[in-house]
């Protein structure tokens, strides 16, 4: 008999954003992962799960909030069906944490009695299936976290129709936390050995640590976070899906990918052969945003060349970006010159013999790629703005 599910994990509920500066944006997409878990009942009844496993990172941090854990208990608590949570390696467990506080074990009670905390690696049989718990206790751990299963497995006293669910935390075969956490120690620490698991004794594998949802092997799969939080990492990381799993004891498990994210993080690299392509820029941002810049954050490389004018367009431009997108990253390597036309015009000013002078000598002076260069072509913007400035007056 078919068993049906979903597998989720890092919400990294309570995640603090602080590289978005605006504190109204840095709200929203603090209170978006709490609206994804909120979005998470539409697909249990769906599908009609019968429950939802959460391998890790349910909070951001050990040390919750009470708002986020409040947050947290009343989303879980309105899924209806009974969610199984392990501790990550951002809210691991062990003495002082999140999950042993008086506050969280209230709040958790009250609001989601449907919670289940599994905080012993040791196998716990269901109505539905018998779960195989790897919770991280510590940040780091040493050793497999998950090494414990191979013997549980054989224990003859376990329901043999019952599929077999394993939910565990950390990297698997080059996939895991030094690719998902930039605080994290470099090493082997919470490292996963799959090829120790004997596969035919297991149904289903759910991972926890990469941001991206992945396929590992025929039964092992990382779900992802449920509501993107980082710029894209490398081909094939991609964030913002459920795993809704239909499992079977001793038949291969069939998973389906449901789009739960809501904010797009996109990228964009762009270079400028000449001012004119500053229209072209502009027409990729609109393709690739469109009306709904509110819901995007964008990374922005920048390159090439543009004139004073145009280089003015283009500050406009990204001053407007940055206040309609929820945030934007920026990496401007663009260089500023003045165009023939420009330099022309400082040259021409049959008025003026000492700026002609100076301008004339800056042109030359700008040519070049030294920082006498780079120094000259922004002594030609700020005279040209000043010139420009004066005439507006």
């Amino acid at each position: 008999m078919s068993l049906v599910f979903l597998h989720t994990a890092d919400w990294q509920l309570g995640k603090p954003f602080a590289s978005t500066r605006d504190e109204a944006k840095r709200h929203l997409l603090m209170q978006e992962r709490i609206h994804a878990v909120q979005r998470m009942g539409e697909a249990v009844k769906a599908s009609g799960a019968a429950f939802v496993v959460v391998a890790g990172d349910l909070f951001d941090s050990s040390q919750a909030t009470k708002p986020t854990v409040s947050a947290a208990c009343q989303a879980i608590g309105a899924l209806k069906v009974p969610v199984y949570v392990i501790p990550g390696n951002h809210d691991h467990g062990g003495p002082g944490s999140v999950w042993e506080q008086e506050f969280f074990l209230r709040e958790k009670n009250e609001l989601a009695p449907n919670l289940r905390l599994l905080l012993k690696p040791e196998p716990l049989v269901t109505q539905h299936a018998i779960l195989f718990p790897a919770p991280l206790l510590r940040r780091h751990e040493s050793g497999d976290p998950a090494a414990w299963i191979r013997a549980a497995l054989e224990d003859p006293a376990l329901p043999q129709g019952l599929p077999r669910i394993v939910l565990a935390h950390g990297t698997v075969q080059g996939f895991g936390t030094q690719e998902a956490d930039d605080e994290d120690l470099p090493g082997t620490a919470n490292f996963i050995d799959l090829a120790r698991l004997p596969g035919e004794a297991l149904d289903y594998i759910a991972l926890g640590d990469w941001h991206g949802t992945k396929q590992i092997t025929d039964k092992a799969w990382y779900s992802g976070t449920p509501e993107i939080d980082r710029f894209p990492r490398g081909e094939g990381n991609r964030p913002g899906y459920l795993l809704k799993v239909t499992a079977g004891r001793g038949t291969m498990p069939v998973v389906e990918e449901l789009r739960s994210g809501r904010f797009e993080w996109r990228e964009l690299a762009f270079r400028f052969p000449d001012d004119a392509s500053l229209d072209l820029l502009v027409e990729r941002l609109d393709e690739l945003l469109g009306p709904r810049g509110g819901e995007h954050l964008l990374q922005l490389r920048l390159d090439g060349s543009l004139g004073i004018a145009a280089a003015e367009r283009l500050k406009k431009i990204l001053e407007s970006l940055e206040s309609r997108l929820l945030r934007l990253k920026l990496y401007d390597r663009t260089t500023v010159a003045p165009t023939e036309e420009e330099t022309a015009a400082l040259t021409r000013r049959a008025a003026d013999p000492l700026i002609v002078a100076v301008a004339g000598q800056l042109g030359m002076q700008a040519l070049g790629e030294d920082e006498d260069a780079v120094l000259a072509r922004l002594a030609l913007r700020e005279l040209y703005g000043a010139l420009a400035g004066g005439a507006g007056r």
